[in-house]
């Protein structure tokens, strides 16, 4: 890897040399479909296996070329200059059709006005009131289950954060019925993303069994979502949620029909706050359990120390402070296991990354993944360990779970806390216990799961 540059340098704008530099291939693509089912079959392997062959790699997923920023600085020069390096590829194409023009799959000529919109929502003062939802949510799930109960773990975690991030959302306002089927509509329209993503056009257009499902989903959310916010709109009352805020928001630097969301934006940024956030969450408590379950020691700290802060009580927004164990527990687990494990840029116009001329068009890939396991960053990556985080805070440059720059993601200390609270009311009530030693493989969707990961729960004394 290069040598750091000092604060605030970059490659970005550096001269091209005249020859240019050739981007190598990596090894073992296949006929017609490239390195797609190497990236399926085994991911982990095959995206660690990248920086090997050079800062910029080229890959290819069927007839499409994706050349793959493997150096961490590269991959923040790129983020940072969303600009010149913007959302673009086949995953935000259906992202955009399921959510449209939301904050997370917006264009960069979109972006600002969206994100100085949505900014207030999650502001420090507004987490408080979010809190509840994710700990009172997440005691109702857990404390439905029986000692010794072998339970789903990727089910009822996704459950749980849609279940929370919708309470958090509409407040007090949708009914327990109307919750339910808002999660079992988002659980199929984020699984249909992924397929969508992979499949011809012509594909998602025929009239299949999961098609219809998908297509159901989508016009029943988007309904709900439509009604919900209509409602509130004419109430106006400021009940804690997400929702209000993002109803009352103002842009100052925007008039008249641009300086406040439409109702059908509102929708669009609910909806993609719940596609973007509820399994990407659910992926890291899962993954975060599963590697509690592989060393109980480790387990039992997280335990001594949580059951020391809460007591008997339910965690609050007041208690952050005193979590430290859990908070270092998600901050190593979005590392070793980060949701957004491979997303795409498009180069906007013609330009050089890192001494090689990118024509307008081109398109480029990068994983948090990658980045996060690379061993001259993190000593023994592949080992889990909250203990690297004692007071040490993550590297911007080394660790992008959520992204880098403007389009960093709006939501990433609300995942982070309702990661923990959730995680500490769990652990504070169950140990869990690996059932068998297999090693789970990741389910790849949009994000990465442990594919069928059960694991046992024992009561606590």
């Amino acid at each position: 890897m290069r040598s750091r540059k000092a604060p605030g340098a970059s490659r970005f704008d550096q001269p091209v040399p005249a020859a240019g530099r050739e981007i190598r291939q990596a090894p073992g693509a296949l006929p017609v479909v490239g390195h797609a089912v190497a990236l399926v079959r085994d991911p982990f392997a095959f995206l660690s296996s990248l920086p090997d062959h050079g800062d910029l790699v080229r890959i290819r997923l069927g007839p499409q070329t994706v050349i793959m920023t493997c150096d961490p600085e590269l991959t923040r020069t790129m983020l940072v200059n969303d600009r010149i390096f913007d959302k673009g590829g086949p995953f935000y194409d259906r992202a955009r059709e399921a959510s449209g023009d939301g904050l997370v799959t917006c264009p960069h000529r979109l972006h600002r006005r969206q994100r100085r919109l949505c900014q207030p929502a999650f502001l420090p003062d507004r987490y408080p009131g979010y809190t509840p939802a994710m700990a009172e949510t997440a005691r109702d799930i857990a404390g439905a289950w029986r000692p010794g109960q072998i339970i789903d773990v990727n089910d009822l975690m996704v459950t749980m954060t849609m279940r929370s991030m919708v309470k958090a959302t509409f407040d007090t306002q949708v009914s327990p019925e109307m919750t339910r089927q808002i999660v079992d509509d988002l659980t199929v329209a984020t699984a249909g993303i992924y397929r969508r993503t992979i499949s011809p056009p012509v594909v998602n257009r025929i009239p299949t069994p999961g098609n219809v499902r998908y297509n159901r989903a989508q016009s029943r959310l988007r309904k709900l979502i439509d009604d919900t916010v209509s409602a509130h709109r004419a109430d106006l009352v400021d009940h804690g949620g997400i929702l209000p805020m993002l109803l009352r928001a103002q842009d100052p630097e925007n008039v008249g029909d641009l300086a406040a969301l439409s109702d059908a934006e509102v929708c669009e940024q609910v909806l993609t706050f719940f596609l973007a956030g509820a399994e990407t969450t659910a992926n890291l408590l899962a993954w975060a359990l599963y590697e509690l379950g592989r060393a109980p020691d480790l387990q039992e700290r997280l335990y001594t120390q949580t059951a020391s802060v809460l007591g008997d009580s339910l965690p609050a927004h007041e208690h952050l402070p005193m979590l430290t164990a859990a908070d270092h527990v998600v901050t190593e687990a979005l590392r070793m296991y980060p949701s957004a494990w491979f997303l795409t840029r498009t180069v906007e116009r013609d330009t050089s990354l890192g001494g090689v001329s990118l024509p307008a068009g081109t398109m480029l890939g990068y994983s948090a993944y990658m980045i996060q396991r690379r061993p001259e960053l993190y000593p023994s990556p592949d080992r889990f360990d909250p203990d690297r985080w004692e007071g040490k805070k993550p590297d911007r440059v080394a660790y992008i779970p959520f992204g880098a720059g403007a389009r960093k993601c709006l939501g990433d200390r609300f995942a982070h806390i309702q990661a923990t609270l959730s995680l500490s009311t769990m652990i504070s009530l169950w140990r869990f216990e690996l059932i068998t030693d297999r090693v789970p493989r990741p389910a790849v969707h949009a994000t990465l799961m442990p594919r069928g990961l059960r694991m046992r729960v024992l009561a606590r004394q």
